[in-house]
């Protein structure tokens, strides 16, 4: 059975993590407060969820999730996520992360500078565009009309596919979108962000995307 890692089980590590149950994965589950902090959501999640520290659930993980501020990428167990593909649902907040000149100027993505924090490890951004309710309750069987869609991007194509993949069994149509350096198309202030789009919708949304210094 597939394990999903989570380092941060906020809102949208939750959210994820109940999905990933309902769909017969098991799910490790961590925060910065401790284990003992989780046990409320554990206990809803049932037996297939399990509290630990970011570490353990980085090495436990098939695939890990990180979702948390960025000032907490610092602390991430980069040897354990070795060779895994870490999944990044973080956005640039600069009222929450405080100003970092590399994001204010554009000249990276929040998930290629994950990608530095983990250089050994396979970043893919996704599940950053959508507000943490409506991962449950706007999750929709394949082929249904107006299902919505989540970006994907990635710079290694097997891992941006797996997740894709993983967006499908979540109730979401995935878009590539290409490579990590992408990724801007749907942060925060887009067209795209948090707002409901087909596929079709969400490629028009994602083409219509500026610069923040362009806006």
């Amino acid at each position: 059975m597939t394990t999903i890692g989570f380092i941060g089980s906020g809102n949208i590590g939750s959210q994820l993590a109940r999905l990933a149950v309902a769909r017969g994965y098991e799910v490790v589950l961590s925060n910065s407060r401790g284990p003992e902090t989780l046990q409320s959501l554990v206990a809803e999640l049932g037996e297939h969820a399990r509290a630990a520290t970011p570490a353990e659930a980085a090495a436990a993980g098939d695939l890990v999730v990180v979702t948390t501020p960025l000032a907490a990428e610092a602390t991430l167990p980069v040897d354990q996520l070795a060779g895994k593909i870490v999944i990044d649902t973080n956005n640039y907040y600069p009222q929450r992360d405080g100003h970092i000149p590399e994001l204010d100027d554009e000249s990276t993505t929040v998930a290629e500078r994950l990608q530095k924090v983990l250089p050994t490890s396979k970043v893919v951004k996704a599940f950053n565009h959508i507000g943490a309710a409506e991962l449950t309750s706007q999750s929709l069987p394949a082929g249904s009309p107006d299902r919505r869609a989540l970006i994907v991007a990635g710079d290694d194509p097997e891992a941006r596919a797996r997740v894709a993949a993983l967006i499908d069994e979540f109730g979401f149509d995935g878009v590539d979108i290409g490579a990590l350096a992408e990724g801007w198309r749907a942060q925060r202030d887009t067209p795209a962000y948090v707002r409901r789009y087909d596929a079709a919708g969400l490629r028009e949304a994602l083409a219509a995307a500026k610069r923040y210094r362009d806006m």
